[in-house]
């Protein structure tokens, strides 16, 4: 019989498994978060110390970096530390925070990946007014539209799922607030909420969606328009990372979020979850750093300069 006492608390069920499992994927979160702080902040100290990095392609990848350390560091942590002390606890407001936050970031990502497609269809299309373009005031508006997006976003899931009942004992099939998972462990009718879900997604991966395909094929009938092998190649180069990042972070967000029966699902979407909350934010340092001669020329001199100055 379902209890409707007033709830505190909640569990995160998380993965299930022997001790030991436990102890893996502690390791495993430990290694790929340690791994996404110093790739990100890396990342954001060589743009700010190599003046050749000062340019707007650079300004809204260290936004990147910085959104992927908060990004991931709203889900880690806490994962962590159920792994390694099995205290699976989790307290209304604190979920409620967690989910405000994971929403906020996460939305913020996907329009920052359609805001960098427009930077990279700016620079290839419009190499001549590109710096006027892509002015300071524009690109802090830019950011700053991205938040705005993302804090509307966060305010509606928040807001919604957390005016449902809930019945104790509250069990969140999940290892962190997501929004399907507290949808599913409600014990109220969710079909309104589900609703809200898939539109709100879905709107929110048609727009920047748009935005990246559109712009990726001007890019590419840009590009292929260009007389020299090597200039298609230079060209092509400077976009692969993003289109990389890109690929991956909606691939997997779609594959969560934006489908009829995405709260149907619980245990496959741990797994995607996984990918997406701790493994791009990892990844995405990597990508642009290994595919990327201007970085990899910065770090360099970077090192250089350290050497040479004792």
């Amino acid at each position: 019989m379902e209890n409707h006492t007033v709830v505190t608390e909640f569990i995160l069920v998380g993965f299930m498994g022997k001790p030991e499992t436990q102890s893996v994927l502690f390791v495993l979160f430990l290694i790929m978060y340690i791994i996404t702080m110093m790739g990100n902040l890396g990342m954001i100290l060589i743009i700010n110390a190599d003046s050749k990095l000062h340019t707007p392609m650079y300004f809204f990848l260290k936004n990147l970096s910085f959104l992927d350390i908060c990004y991931s560091s709203v889900i880690t942590p806490k994962a962590m530390l159920s792994f390694a002390t099995g205290d699976k606890t989790i307290s209304y407001n604190g979920c409620a925070t967690q989910m405000f936050f994971f929403s906020l970031f996460g939305t913020t990502e996907a329009f920052f990946l359609a805001v960098m497609a427009y930077d990279r269809f700016t620079a290839v299309c419009n190499p001549l007014l590109y710096h006027v373009i892509m002015s300071k005031k524009t690109r802090c508006l830019l950011v700053a539209v991205s938040y705005f997006f993302g804090c509307v976003n966060c305010c509606t899931q928040t807001g919604f799922t957390f005016t449902l009942s809930f019945c104790t004992p509250t069990e969140i099939n999940h290892f962190f607030c997501d929004v399907p998972a507290v949808m599913k462990a409600s014990c109220s009718v969710t079909f309104v909420n589900e609703i809200v879900l898939l539109v709100v997604c879905g709107l929110i991966i048609v727009t920047t969606g748009i935005i990246v395909l559109v712009s990726y094929g001007y890019i590419v009938s840009t590009i292929l328009r260009i007389p020299s092998g090597k200039g298609r190649h230079k060209a092509f180069s400077t976009c692969t990372s993003h289109l990389m990042a890109v690929s991956l972070f909606f691939g997997t967000v779609f594959f969560m979020y934006a489908q009829p029966g995405a709260i149907s699902s619980p245990n496959r979407g741990k797994v995607v979850s996984v990918f997406y909350t701790v493994v791009i934010p990892m990844l995405n340092p990597i990508i642009y750093s290994l595919r990327n001669v201007e970085v990899k020329k910065a770090v360099i001199r970077q090192f250089r300069k350290k050497v040479f100055s004792y």
